[in-house]
């Protein structure tokens, strides 16, 4: 019996590291996970408050995604979101890492959720061209 249960229990502790592995190596949601643990939440579903400049962008880029029409079209914008995602990543790095001030990071991490989706939804597109 002693046995099931040392089982069970290192099976919990290895979905445990499994998990924390996952959160720690994706820096989106180690972004997440340090201001969480510093007290402030990223609260994406309820916060959705993101400064006009940046939802301008974020419009500009979906009809762009929505006129585009080929790979080199595709993969011009899907380089601009790359870029994009890699200085936010950049702000909230030296945000948490440098100035410790997580309710700024909070909004960059917040806008980089945004980023990831609409990359993943470019990617997509690219993948239908190939196929």
């Amino acid at each position: 019996m002693q046995g099931a249960v040392a089982q069970r229990l290192a099976m919990q502790w290895s979905a445990r590291i499994n998990e924390a592995y996952q959160r720690l190596k994706d820096p989106l949601k180690r972004a997440a996970y340090l201001c969480e643990l510093h007290g402030e939440p990223v609260n994406a579903e309820n916060n959705t408050a993101m400064p006009a400049s940046f939802l301008m962008q974020q419009m500009q880029w979906r009809e762009e995604l929505e006129e585009a029409h080929g790979e080199a079209e595709l993969d011009r914008l899907f380089s601009q979101v790359s870029s994009a995602r890699q200085a936010l990543v950049q702000q909230c790095e030296h945000l948490i890492d440098q100035l410790q001030d997580y309710r700024q990071a909070v909004q960059q991490v917040r806008a980089l959720m945004f980023v990831e989706r609409f990359a993943a939804d470019v990617q997509a597109r690219l993948d239908r061209l190939e196929t």
